[in-house]
């Protein structure tokens, strides 16, 4: 670059605050003068090149320009030069033996101009840092050199490098001995990734959470106000008052709320999130902030005060959740309603792509319905808490995210471990199943290796969370003894659904859901499994399916049990030896429940039955743009789902004293062309249960048997279905223009009283057309232990009731 001869191209340039800069590459026959003396200076001594002539460093320009594996370049300010550097392949040049290499790393020296070669601005030195670390990580076609990392090694002993190389991003991996042109040094191996330079103070910057902006966060809290609005109305916490034709007021303590609503029959509340104006008590009008409205109902909510903070932090996790789902479905990463319609009508693969293909697109389409959810329980406002999860943990775990995870497998002493099957099932024929022949090859062999036996152990499933958080910290006694030994992740890819802890198989769909215990708090539980309840499981699902499959009722209605044929958990730690029982006796356990698809017939979707109640980023319900796209008329559709759901629950209840926990994630619906076919019950052991001691249990589950009511009975259904489920439906059929709502209830109450008609000799005390029942209050149970909602040995006991409601299938 002499003063006569054209400046080369730059191939890589940006924009920095002290202006420009390029890199260029060097030209030896036009730059060794240059070079020569900014090597000579004192200031440049650590390169230790200060004694070559002007030949010499051309000589040694065009060994680096003429090497594949080296090359030499200038930095210029806006024109003019100011730093030189070196890049070169680690794996090649100076650190072969010294630095264990990865493909895309990119080794880098650089040399800024000393005093008095030059301009020298403030600033410079961090401009010129940033602008070589960006061209080595910037791709090819960016004129950069492609690298995934970038290389250093300073000598430990140059302070002001180092520390140049931490505010741009470097990590040292350790001291090495370095010797380069004869000068031996101690060296600080240095990595910077992509990822590393973006976040370092040199860097672009990382947004850290990017979903969490102003406006996803607005409409997320109008969200969780509205709904905590219609819910607590619901729950009778509260009262608004009239103000005009579809306006409310509800006035607190120095605080007012102003809003546009409809209700609904079952006192439901349909709110409209953009119509919630908040004003303070001198008339200023007030952020609209769900955290705000929940600390301003503190007194008529009675959550105990030792409690509060965690509920609000279950709380700020669903509004961080909803912002990332809007996020997410506004960048059309998740599909809007009308992908997932197109998804669940779409006809059978052609008959020349096979069963194969029918059964992927099939499980592929039950995964994107379930990723899409914007809601968990439609009735709890704190319902995606998820306590202990990380960013990155929602990012890998939560169900909307989509992601892909592998199970992680861990080897348990038999004798501390009790492993419970269907009587269909083998230990052999599970292992067998769910395990490949080369991961019980590799399982036995790493075993065998520690020096145990491996028919000593029984094998465990842990979710890759449990087994990094939990089972080499909680557990570490018994890892370190050998009663727990982690054996590392398996071959399959499992998806989470909505129930966050069951996991269904990717790799092979038609295999078994996996359901673990996951020690995070979540809506209410710490969301564990405990071995001991489970022990009995594989025998009620058992007792269960066969009640079911000998019933000529349920098996016309095509009402299914997708079984938990095994159950694994176990118990060596000493926190089972504890006086009293504790929520670490249920960190390591799982089950395998039987998956729905190979239930599906060719054209057959399945779809959680919670997303019947879901709307789109639009405001787009599901569940009418099924209604429309199925060609029927609304109430045909609606007959057609509760014949799949609602009756085969009716007959359960009046014929068998069978009550299942039937909200929208423990049903799978089948459906055909947007309308219900029939209906696959899940979560059995755990919440199944029989209302009456009088009937007859095999011995060892009679757990499940309790003695109540006829009235408390019909709460299965008046709580669960129409409390739990069919209010929203209704609600949404009706603010959507498809089905008013006396249509709706009609057709409830004709199909219960078609049950009646076609089983006169059911003798059942239920009346389900009674004028009133007892109000069941799910968030007051949450409100007042955020920590443990219910006693699962006693749920009936736990149970918080308000009044009586209105039955909208009454008879009068």
């Amino acid at each position: 670059m002499t003063a006569t001869a054209p400046a080369p191209a730059a191939v890589f340039s940006r924009s920095t605050r002290v202006g420009t800069t390029s890199v260029v590459r060097a030209v030896p026959a036009e730059d060794a003068a240059r070079l020569q003396a900014w090597l000579a200076h004192p200031a440049s001594a650590a390169w230790h090149m200060g004694e070559l002539g002007v030949d010499a460093v051309r000589e040694h320009l065009a060994t680096l320009v003429a090497d594949p594996a080296q090359d030499a370049w200038f930095v210029l300010l806006d024109g003019e030069p100011v730093a030189y550097t070196e890049t070169y392949d680690p794996a090649r040049v100076l650190l072969p033996g010294l630095h264990d290499a990865e493909p895309g790393d990119v080794g880098m020296h650089l040399l800024v101009a000393p005093p008095g070669a030059g301009e020298r601005r403030h600033g410079l030195t961090d401009a010129v840092m940033a602008t070589v670390v960006a061209f080595c990580l910037a791709s090819a076609a960016a004129g950069g050199r492609d690298g995934a990392r970038v290389v250093v090694e300073p000598d430990v002993a140059n302070a002001a490098i180092g520390a140049k190389n931490a505010a741009a991003g470097f990590r040292v991996l350790r001291e090495i001995e370095v010797t380069d042109g004869g000068h031996t040094k101690t060296a600080a191996l240095s990595v910077c990734t992509r990822a590393d330079f973006a976040a370092s103070p040199l860097g672009e910057g990382v947004d850290l959470a990017p979903h969490l902006r102003r406006d996803l966060a607005e409409h997320a809290h109008r969200h969780l106000v509205a709904k905590a609005v219609a819910e607590l109305a619901h729950e009778r916490l509260f009262a608004p008052t009239a103000t005009g034709p579809g306006r409310w007021r509800l006035d607190l303590d120095g605080v007012s709320y102003a809003f546009a609503a409809r209700t609904f029959a079952l006192e439901h509340w349909v709110v409209d999130p953009a119509s919630v104006v908040r004003t303070a008590a001198d008339g200023a009008v007030l952020p609209v902030d769900v955290l705000e409205l929940v600390a301003e109902l503190q007194p008529l909510l009675g959550v105990p005060d030792d409690l509060l903070a965690v509920y609000l932090e279950e709380l700020s996790a669903t509004l961080a959740a909803a912002t990332a789902k809007r996020d997410r479905e506004l960048a059309g990463v998740t599909p809007d309603v009308a992908r997932l319609v197109a998804g669940l009508t779409a006809a059978p693969v052609d008959a020349t792509a096979g069963a194969a293909e029918e059964a992927r697109r099939t499980a592929a389409t039950f995964a994107t319905v379930e990723a899409a959810m914007s809601e968990g329980h439609p009735g709890f406002l704190a319902n995606n808490g998820r306590i202990g999860f990380s960013l990155d943990d929602y990012r890998a775990y939560a169900p909307e995210r989509g992601g892909r995870l592998r199970l992680h497998w861990v080897a348990a002493r038999r004798e501390h471990t009790h492993l419970a099957l269907c009587a269909d099932q083998t230990e052999t024929g599970l292992y067998g199943a769910e395990l490949s022949g080369a991961e019980r090859s590799a399982f036995a062999d790493r075993l065998t290796a520690r020096g145990h036996d491996p028919a000593d152990f029984l094998y465990l499933p842990v979710h890759p969370w449990q087994a990094q958080h939990r089972l080499p910290v909680t557990f570490a006694a018994d890892v370190a003894r050998g009663d727990l030994v982690p054996l590392g992740p398996g071959a399959d890819e499992y998806t989470p659904q909505q129930s966050i802890r069951t996991m269904v198989n990717r790799t092979r769909p038609a295999r078994h859901y996996v359901k673990t215990a996951l020690a995070i708090q979540n809506m209410g539980f710490l969301r564990g499994l405990s071995p001991a309840y489970m022990r009995v499981t594989p025998a009620i699902n058992d007792w269960v399916a066969d009640l079911v499959a000998g019933d000529a009722t349920l098996r016309g209605a095509g009402f299914g049990v997708l079984r938990e044929v095994a159950a694994v958990g176990y118990t060596g730690d000493v926190y089972h030896r504890t006086p009293r029982p504790n929520q670490h006796r249920k960190m390591l356990a799982a089950l395998w429940r039987e998956s729905a698809l190979p239930r599906v017939g060719p054209g057959e979707r399945l779809a959680t039955m919670a997303s019947l109640l879901h709307r789109d980023a639009s405001g787009t319900a599901l569940a009418t743009a099924l209604v429309r796209a199925s060609g029927l008329a609304p109430e045909a559709w609606l007959r057609a789902y509760l014949d799949a759901y609602l009756y085969p629950l009716v007959h359960a209840l009046r014929a068998h004293d069978l009550a299942f926990m039937p909200h929208g994630e423990n049903l799978v619906l089948v459906l055909r062309d947007g309308v219900v076919q029939r209906a696959l019950m899940k979560d059995v052991g755990e919440e199944v249960a029989v209302l009456s001691t009088a009937r007859s249990l095999p011995e060892g589950i009679t757990r499940i048997a309790t003695d109540v009511d006829d009235d408390e009975k019909a709460l299965a259904i008046f709580t669960d279905v129409f409390d739990g489920v069919l209010r929203h439906l209704a609600g949404i059929l009706a603010v959507d223009g498809v089905l008013g709502e006396d249509r709706f209830w009609a057709v409830v109450a004709d199909v219960i009283d078609r049950h009646h008609a076609e089983h006169p000799d059911l003798t059942s005390g239920v009346d389900l057309r009674a004028d009133r029942f007892a109000h069941s209050c799910l968030n007051r149970l949450q409100l007042r232990n955020t920590l443990q909602m219910v006693d699962l040995a006693d749920q009936s006991s736990s149970l918080i009731y308000a009044g009586t409601m209105a039955n909208p299938v009454a008879r009068a």
